[in-house]
């Protein structure tokens, strides 16, 4: 069968289902060969999560990034965690979420606006995070030397399931998030349980003007 013999809703849902990333109405147009106008497009995206709600499915299509992609429900969140959890922590190191996060709520920021707030050097963090696309420069700043200005990238919205940097969770939530992860990290190795009854573990904080945001 020939794409122009597919329904054209079969084949938006088929390409959001593939991709990897959030897929953008440019990209919907350019793939389908249809010049559909957003209206149009959110119509077709309307139905498809009417007929997912009617079937009981356990996935909507989400605005994201600028884009669109398949997520599960919200009521599957706990259950999905489990699975999730160890992927973010194979990509972010607790050492690298926090700069991450100092990114997030105080771009554009410089390497040296970075490391006044945590105290330790950012430039390996600042690395991983560019080679991921979690981060670009986005800038110099108007100081002496004009260093370069960091901020988050559409891959980071996507990472995080946020529509926009507006949806960014508070701080508080952050370190909620990162204190899980620590104490996962520690009961899931092999000598996590006496670590952590040892009182040997050290927690790292995120710069206390952060708390203030």
């Amino acid at each position: 069968m020939q794409k122009q013999d597919l329904p054209l809703q079969q084949q938006i849902e088929a390409v959001i289902f593939a991709a990897e990333e959030a897929v953008t109405l440019h990209t919907i147009r350019s793939i389908t060969g249809k010049n559909l106008d957003s209206g149009e497009f959110h119509s077709i995206i309307e139905q498809l999560n009417a007929e997912y709600t009617e079937t009981g499915r356990t996935f909507q299509i989400h605005r994201i990034a600028g884009g669109y992609r398949f997520l599960t429900r919200p009521e599957f969140s706990e259950l999905l965690k489990q699975l999730l959890a160890p992927r973010v922590r194979r990509r972010l190191s607790r050492s690298i979420l926090e700069v991450l996060a100092v990114i997030a709520y105080n771009q554009p920021v410089t390497r040296g606006e970075i490391q006044q707030i945590r105290g330790v050097s950012p430039d390996y963090a600042i690395d991983r995070l560019l080679l991921r696309g979690f981060i670009e420069v986005c800038g110099r700043a108007e100081s002496p030397g004009k260093p370069l200005q960091y901020g988050t990238t559409t891959d980071f919205l996507d990472l995080f399931h946020l529509s926009s940097l507006k949806d960014l969770p508070k701080l508080r939530e952050i370190k909620e998030i990162l204190q899980e992860q620590e104490e996962q990290d520690y009961l899931t190795r092999p000598d996590g349980i006496e670590t952590a009854l040892s009182g040997n573990n050290q927690e790292e904080t995120i710069h206390e003007h952060e708390k203030e945001q």
